[in-house]
C-alpha cells in the first residue's frame, strides 16, 4: 500500500507544475471570455469562433510538436545529451515551418467564416480577431518547443513563471484594448486579439530568459545533423499521428461549435460558455498526461518498464479523481457558473443546459487524455490516432448531429454526441495503454 501511496506522491509533484502551466495558458481564454463577455453575448459568440478557428488551425503543428516528448525524455533517460539537443533544435525547425503555414490560414476568415454559414453578425468580428492572433503565432509555437523540452527534462518552474507573467500582461492589455482604458483606442473582440497576440509574444521571451540555464546547452552550438533528412521525417512521422489526433479531436468540438452558430448566437454563446469552462478543468489531465509522457518516457529511456507501468497507473488515477470532483461542483451549480460570464437570459439558458453534461464527460475525458499521455510517452502515436477517429467521428460526431437536428434535444443533443465520443475514446484507448505496457518496449530513436 504504501508503494502506491509514493507513487501517487511521485505523480503528483510531476503533474502540480505542469497543471499549473495548462491552468495559466488557459486563463488567458478565460480571462478573454469574461472581459469580453461585458460587450455582450456576440462578442462572446465572435471570441469563441475566434478561437475555435486559431486553436483548429494550430491544433496540428501543436500535435506534431508533441514527438518532442518521447524523443527528448526517453534521450534524458538513457543520459543521452546529443539526442536530447538534437531533439530540441529540430523541434525549432519544425515550430518554424508550422507558423508560416497557420498564419496563412489565418487570414482568409471572412469568407471561411462565410462559407461555414455562421451567424453574419458575428463573422467580421471574428476574423478581424483571428487576423490579430497572427501576430503571435510564431512565439507560440516557439514556445510550445520550449515548453516540451523543459517538461521532459523535469525542470519546468520557468514555463509557471512564464505563463504568470504572460496572464498579467494580458489582462493588462485586455482592460486597455477591449475597453480604451487609459487613453487606449477601444478596440472591442479585435482588442483582445492584440492582447492575446501581445501576450504570446511576451511569454516566449519571458521563458526563454527564466530558462535560458537549462536551455543554453541544447539549443547553442547549432548540431550540424540537426537538419538532416531522414531524422527529421523520423520525426514528423512520430509527431504527425498526434497531430492529426488532436486535429479531429478538436475539429469535433469546433464542429460542435459550428452547428451551435447554425441554430443560433445565443446557442454559440452558451455553448461557448460551458466549453471554456470544461477547457478549464481540461488543463489539469492534460497537465497530468504530459506528466505521464515525460515520466513514462524516462522509465522507458532507462529500461525499466516497472516503474513507466506504476508512472502510468498513478497517472490515470490522479486524472480521473480530479476529474470527478470537478465533474460534480459542473452538475450542482449550472446557472451559478454560467452567471458569472454573462446576464443575457438567452445565451444563460443554453449554458446552464449544457454545463450539467460538461460535467458528465469530465471522467471520460480526463482518462482518455491520461492514457494519450501515457501512450505518447511510449512512442506509440499512430494507433492512438486510429482510435481517436473511431471515437470522435464513427460515433461522437453522427450521433450528436442526429440528436441535435432530428430531435427535440437541440443544444443538448450536440453535446450527449460529445459525450458518447469521449467514453468511446477513453475506453479504447484504456484497452489500447493495457496491451501495451505488457510487454517490452524500445527506445524511440530517430537517429538510428
Amino acid at each position: 500500500m504504501g508503494g502506491w501511496r509514493d507513487d501517487l506522491r511521485d505523480m503528483t509533484q510531476v503533474a502540480v507544475p505542469i497543471v499549473l502551466i495548462n491552468l495559466g495558458i488557459q486563463a488567458m481564454g478565460v480571462v478573454d471570455a469574461l472581459m469580453v463577455g461585458r460587450l455582450g453575448g456576440q462578442a462572446i459568440a465572435a471570441v469563441a469562433l475566434g478561437n475555435f478557428y486559431f486553436f483548429n488551425v494550430c491544433v496540428f503543428g501543436i500535435g506534431l510538436l508533441f514527438a518532442i516528448d518521447p524523443v527528448v525524455a526517453q534521450a534524458v533517460g538513457a543520459g543521452d545529451q546529443e539526442a536530447i539537443a538534437r531533439g530540441v533544435q529540430r523541434g525549432l525547425v519544425l515550430a518554424t515551418m508550422v507558423s508560416v503555414v497557420v498564419m496563412l490560414a489565418l487570414l482568409p476568415g471572412e469568407w471561411l467564416l462565410g462559407a461555414l454559414r455562421q451567424p453574419p453578425e458575428v463573422i467580421d468580428a471574428t476574423a478581424v480577431y483571428a487576423r490579430r492572433r497572427i501576430l503571435g503565432v510564431l512565439p507560440f509555437f516557439v514556445f510550445n518547443v520550449f515548453r516540451q523540452s523543459l517538461q521532459a527534462m523535469g525542470p519546468v518552474r520557468p514555463v509557471i513563471a512564464a505563463a504568470l507573467v504572460a496572464n498579467l500582461v494580458n489582462a493588462g492589455a485586455n482592460w486597455l484594448l477591449i475597453f480604451g482604458n487609459g487613453g487606449a483606442p477601444a478596440l472591442g473582440v479585435a482588442g483582445a486579439g492584440y492582447a492575446t497576440a501581445i501576450s504570446m509574444w511576451v511569454m516566449a521571451l519571458a521563458l526563454t530568459w527564466f530558462a535560458w540555464p537549462l536551455l543554453q546547452d541544447v539549443v547553442r552550438p547549432w548540431r550540424p545533423d540537426t537538419l538532416a533528412r531522414v531524422p527529421m521525417w523520423r520525426m514528423v512521422r512520430m509527431g504527425a499521428p498526434i497531430g492529426v489526433q488532436w486535429f479531429f479531436e478538436s475539429f469535433a468540438f469546433g464542429l460542435t461549435a459550428l452547428f451551435m452558430g447554425w441554430m443560433s448566437t445565443a446557442s454559440l454563446a452558451g455553448h461557448e460558455i460551458a466549453l471554456n469552462m470544461a477547457a478549464l478543468t481540461f488543463m489539469v489531465p492534460l497537465g497530468i498526461s504530459g506528466a505521464a509522457a515525460a515520466a513514462v518516457g524516462r522509465a522507458i529511456g532507462r529500461g525499466d518498464l516497472a516503474s513507466a507501468q506504476r508512472d502510468a497507473m498513478a497517472a490515470i488515477i490522479c486524472g480521473v479523481g480530479f476529474m470527478c470532483v470537478s465533474g460534480v461542483v459542473f452538475i450542482a451549480a449550472p446557472e451559478w457558473l454560467a452567471t458569472r460570464y454573462t446576464r443575457e437570459a438567452a445565451t444563460v439558458a443554453v449554458a446552464v443546459a449544457l454545463i450539467p453534461l460538461a460535467g458528465w464527460f469530465q471522467v471520460f475525458d480526463g482518462l482518455q487524455a491520461v492514457t494519450s499521455g501515457v501512450l505518447r510517452g511510449t512512442g506509440d502515436t499512430r494507433i492512438p490516432a486510429i482510435l481517436h477517429l473511431v471515437a470522435f467521428w464513427g460515433i461522437g460526431i453522427p450521433l450528436g448531429a442526429y440528436l441535435g437536428f432530428r430531435t427535440p434535444l437541440r443544444e443538448r443533443g450536440l453535446w450527449i454526441g460529445l459525450v458518447a465520443g469521449l467514453a468511446a475514446a477513453a475506453a479504447l484507448q484504456s484497452a489500447r495503454v493495457a496491451h501495451r505496457l505488457r510487454g517490452p518496449i524500445t527506445r524511440v530513436s530517430v537517429d538510428h
